[in-house]
């Protein structure tokens, strides 16, 4: 219901544009809102390496129409495996992608950031969404809204959505002090190796016929998949931190990285062998905060600037894609700016327990990988091996494949759950709801019993929110 007169389409900001900010740019745009983008860096550029994309996030890029060529590069997984650093399978699944689309109805595709970032940014322009690069936040002032930036222009908005990513400038505006993301104790050796560098004919038949493969050992893990339709492959080697503190980013030395590794699976050793120079990212998470939006209903947070997830069940890229399609799709019912109050709290709370789930969540898969060598193994591996060429049933080591949480995870999708939610409420604009108090208390003043129930269900379940 608008207040006549006052009917628009909201002005939205959004600070950022990873894959939270891309996703929410496109979803708010096909709510029908005007949407611009601040981004800080200058372009764009060809950068990153690979990240899985598993259902929960694929049927949303199906959703949003994203161009056939990102489809083409990416690459499918028919196989996923759980081997010991010795190589030993532990876990096994054949036809992963066969299962994957018949139980979720949507793909789990490896892709290189870059390609998916690019085919976001397109579909985002072609929806007439504007950018802004270049363009690093100072402040945002929520009273207005509106945010300055450090070459000295301001920008006027209804909303302000910060999706800046972990170490998100938004986030400290918005609690309105300094908040630097804290270390998990782990770091990770990003790799990507283009088949001609890989010169053993059978791996290089590996990379061309996508699968996922993990390797699981005393304080560390390694995953490795395809990228680029089979002409890539990606390895991430997730080891102990140590770099010094302050440091996020540096190079890594290459035999160092390797010593690491020695003795573990001679197939994974062998890609190691042929990788001549990597990176080391330190891994950090973030304090849960106790809400995402602003006091004054027009500031909300998402991705990585609220729930950081470490890697290892790689569900950083989707949940920022949930949150992106959730908004927009809470979003195109509101008309007019007395609405916001009503529709961001329904987005935090569609959003704000799943996400931070997830998140301890991979800190839980973190434990069952990297367990040393003893009993506590001993009994993990037992579990693997009673279920190997079994379907799996129960709690499972790798949550990969586990069907409690796997389901959980994969079955969900952003776009339903937000329509649901939408289906019994209504936006109330700020005099609906002084109207609707004043009859509530006259309500509770009556003493005939159901009277009140009865009439707060005629008018929806809006007024709660």
């Amino acid at each position: 219901m608008a207040v006549q007169g006052e009917t628009i389409g909201l002005h939205i900001i959004v600070v950022g544009a990873g894959l939270a900010g891309l996703s929410a740019a496109i979803s708010c745009a096909l709510a029908g809102h005007s949407v611009t983008v601040l981004e800080a860096v200058k372009e764009l550029a060809e950068v990153g390496a690979g990240l899985q994309v598993t259902p929960n996030g694929s049927r949303l890029l199906k959703a949003w129409g994203l161009p056939q060529r990102m489809w083409e590069q990416a690459a499918e997984p028919s196989q996923l495996t759980v081997h010991r650093y010795s190589g030993e399978v532990l876990a096994h699944e054949p036809d992963f992608d066969k299962n994957i689309r018949r139980k979720y109805g949507g793909p789990f595709l490896d892709l290189h950031r870059v390609d998916l970032q690019q085919a976001l940014y397109e579909r985002a322009k072609q929806l007439g969404v504007t950018f802004h690069l270049g363009e690093r936040v100072q402040n945002v002032d929520s009273s207005v809204p509106s945010l300055t930036t450090t070459s000295g222009h301001e920008y006027h908005a209804d909303l302000i959505v910060g999706a800046d990513g972990l170490w998100s400038r938004t986030r400290e505006c918005f609690l309105e002090t300094a908040d630097p993301p804290k270390p998990t104790g782990d770091l990770a050796y990003r790799i990507v190796l283009s088949l001609d560098q890989i010169k053993e004919p059978a791996l290089q038949d590996r990379v061309r016929h996508p699968e996922v493969h993990f390797w699981i050992g005393p304080g560390c893990h390694a995953v490795g998949y395809s990228l680029k339709a089979g002409k890539m492959y990606n390895l991430v080697l997730l080891v102990p931190d140590d770099l010094p503190a302050g440091i996020s980013k540096q190079p890594g030395n290459v035999e160092e990285m390797k010593l690491l590794f020695e003795g573990w699976d001679p197939v994974l050793t062998q890609l190691l062998g042929y990788v001549d120079k990597v990176d080391k990212w330190k891994l950090m998470h973030r304090e849960e905060l106790p809400s995402w939006i602003n006091e004054a209903n027009n500031f909300v947070l998402i991705g990585d600037s609220c729930h950081p997830m470490l890697p290892y069940l790689a569900q950083g890229a989707n949940s920022s894609m949930e949150d992106g399609a959730a908004l927009g799709t809470i979003l195109k019912s509101v008309t007019n700016k007395q609405q916001l109050p009503s529709a961001l709290h329904m987005f935090e709370k569609l959003r704000k327990v799943r996400s931070e789930t997830i998140a301890r969540e991979t800190f839980k898969q973190r434990n069952d990988f990297h367990m040393e060598d003893g009993p506590e193994q001993e009994a993990r591996d037992r579990i693997f091996s009673s279920q190997l060429g079994k379907e799996i049933t129960g709690a499972f080591p790798s949550r990969w494949t586990c069907p409690v949480v796997q389901s959980w995870i994969y079955g969900y999708d952003a776009i339903a759950e937000a329509e649901n939610v939408l289906k019994g409420s209504v936006f109330l604009n700020v005099k609906e709801k002084i109207i609707l108090q004043k009859e509530v208390s006259a309500l509770e003043c009556d003493s005939e019993e159901g009277i009140q129930d009865q009439q707060l269900k005629s008018r929806g379940s809006g007024w709660k929110i």
